[in-house]
């Protein structure tokens, strides 16, 4: 690919992100006229309790739900893939499992399917598998082109048949985001998609990482990456999913670790 197309396709892709935020800031600003003198309503409460999904309705008019996210070429892949977030678990599972090259680790798939599984990675690894060079975009302005290479989500679901009620995949990881806690309580990161996610054919289980094993800094030994949403979408550490009817009741109910501290649970680019 020339640099004169890569330059033109990436202008392109950042006129259609800048659309798609003015479709849903002007979606937010209709909502949010005279909210004071609404907010005492009940029904309108409940439309801003799923204004989460505007952003999402936005992005598959103007990117329907087969589209791809931009691919680049082997040179476009950046020496040192940048880490962030959790770089190393500290929780003792993990540790374990890391100290013995992730010999024993089992990915678990469960929830509302017919045929709960769970798979080794080298069973993961003997699957068909998808490599892709894409863009991963952080909510925090940075920007840094990998080539990952796994198993895609959505063969692993036509192996456990989700049930006719599951509408979400729940990614639950390894890392506690907020270190032990007195009472118990669960800061394991976490992740949730909808089913059009899941089953895109970018969405893939990523075992590899710029042709080698994931390295720890990355998510090892699986992250997921699901290439038309944003970083914090992208759950490292994979221990287990879940095939889900809602998330209501899970944790602070948004979908997600940095959701339920006030990011958007659609973060689509």
């Amino acid at each position: 690919m020339s640099r004169k197309t890569t330059t033109l396709m990436r202008a392109r892709d950042r006129d259609r992100r800048h659309l798609l935020r003015g479709a849903v800031a002007a979606a937010g600003s209709a909502l949010l006229t005279g909210c004071d003198r609404l907010s005492g309503n009940d029904s309108f409460v409940e439309v801003l309790k799923s204004a989460q999904y505007v952003s999402r309705a936005a992005q598959k008019v103007l990117a329907p739900r087969p589209a791809l996210a931009q691919e680049f070429a082997q040179s476009d892949v950046a020496p040192v893939f940048r880490s962030n977030g959790t770089l190393d678990p500290q929780d003792a599972d993990y540790q374990a499992l890391r100290g013995a090259g992730f010999a024993s680790y089992r990915l678990t798939v469960g929830g509302l399917v017919e045929k709960p599984a769970d798979y080794t990675l080298d069973q993961l690894r003997a699957l068909p598998a998808r490599t892709q060079i894409t863009r991963h975009d952080c909510v925090e302005g940075w920007s840094c082109i990998g080539k990952w290479k796994g198993v895609p989500l959505k063969l692993l679901l036509e192996q456990v048949k989700p049930l006719p009620q599951a509408k979400f995949v729940l990614f639950r990881c390894f890392d506690s985001m907020d270190g032990p806690t007195l009472d118990g309580s669960d800061s394991r990161y976490y992740e949730s998609i909808d089913l059009d996610d899941a089953n895109h054919a970018q969405t893939i289980l990523a075992y590899d990482l710029n042709d080698r094993p994931l390295p720890v800094s990355n998510g090892a030994p699986l992250r997921c990456r699901v290439e038309r949403q944003l970083g914090y979408k992208q759950a490292k550490y994979v221990r287990g999913i879940e095939l889900i009817e809602s998330f209501d009741a899970i944790r602070g109910g948004k979908g997600g670790y940095w959701e339920d501290e006030g990011y958007e649970w659609y973060g689509g680019i």
